[in-house]
């Protein structure tokens, strides 16, 4: 059975190949830009804050339970998170947060110049780590199937991000039709990617990869329903954060179902206090309790829970032989998709 001393191992394991990839090609003259990918990473030092690696984690635990160990999958796992923090690096310029992981977001330290380059960084050194495939004995055929995998989710990122910033800007009320388009693009792309970046490294039959692909798929959904379920109603001493997506006007799947599905008082009200620049806390209750009224909670709640089931359908079809790491996919899906 694979313990949580494992699952450690294993992120510390990616950790070291990150840093192996970023030290390559660090040089005096350009030491600051790679101490801002450090900085932005988590990995400056014992003040760092990093993430929870969750994205490389379920590659690295696909590949162990096809094949019984991670190490060879360690570049694509280090692909996995160098192109996953491009993203946040950008996302916090655009979305104008100025906290990432509760300590300064790289932009707010760096400046915007600097930080859109640190990102572009990331993007390249994402790459570079897929090339170093090719040096622990994978066919070039299967490092450019894997680059051609993860240029197709970069591209999604890309996409459900401009789904998001279109809605935002524009102040239509996007759909709950259109809402599960943009998470699959923004959050479920790239699980998606990570699961099956896993598989294909570590066999050359499809239906295990399409599997594998279905399960990343399924959970990446559950995930993001499961967040938005605790951005409202998560409790911080849980979460470890405040449950502030209704303060900060986010209009995740619980609301856009509401706005949906709510009677007219109810709607005029939600809209009218969304339009609030700074809510009291009792107009948050107020929204929560609409939500509740609408029966957004439970329908939220129900969608997670039928997605965590599909992809633990598909977990079992890949009919894997190493079990623990296969269970430990399963205990990773069932805690996080906790709501």
């Amino acid at each position: 059975m694979l313990t949580q001393a494992d699952l450690q191992a294993m992120i510390a394991d990616t950790e070291a190949e990150i840093l192996e990839v970023v030290d390559a090609v660090d040089a005096p003259a350009t030491r600051a830009l790679y101490d801002m990918v450090r900085y932005h990473l988590g990995l400056d030092g014992p003040s760092g804050v990093s993430g929870k690696r969750l994205r490389p984690l379920l590659g690295l635990l696909a590949y162990a339970s096809i094949t019984g160990d991670h190490r060879r999958a360690l570049p694509g796992a280090a692909a996995v998170e160098l192109g996953h923090n491009f993203s946040l690096v950008h996302d916090d310029i655009e979305d104008r947060d100025v906290e990432r992981r509760h300590r300064a977001a790289l932009w707010t330290v760096y400046g915007v110049g600097q930080a859109i380059n640190a990102g572009d960084t990331l993007f390249v050194l994402s790459r570079l780590a897929l090339h170093r495939l090719t040096d622990l004995g994978f066919s070039d055929r299967k490092v450019l199937r894997l680059m051609r995998l993860y240029d197709d989710t970069c591209l999604a990122l890309c996409e459900g991000q401009f789904l998001d910033i279109w809605a935002s800007d524009h102040g239509g009320e996007m759909s709950v039709e259109g809402y599960f388009d943009m998470i699959g693009r923004k959050t479920a792309a790239l699980i998606a990617a990570s699961v099956e970046a896993g598989a294909l490294l570590a066999t050359d039959d499809q239906a295990v990869v399409d599997a594998y692909r279905r399960f990343g798929w399924a959970l990446g959904l559950a995930f993001q329903l499961n967040d938005d379920l605790l951005g409202i109603w998560g409790q911080e001493q849980v979460t470890g954060k405040e449950a502030s997506d209704l303060a900060k006007h986010k209009k995740t799947l619980p609301v856009l179902y509401a706005l949906e599905h709510a009677s007219a008082t109810d709607r005029e009200r939600l809209l009218a206090l969304y339009g609030r620049t700074d809510p009291t806390p009792e107009e948050v209750a107020e929204v929560r309790a609409i939500l509740e009224r609408t029966g957004a909670r439970d329908y939220t709640r129900t969608e997670a829970r039928r997605l965590r089931d599909e992809a633990l359908a598909a977990l079992d079809a890949t009919g894997v032989i190493e079990g623990a790491a296969r269970e430990r996919l399963r205990d990773l899906m069932v805690s996080a998709i906790s709501a």
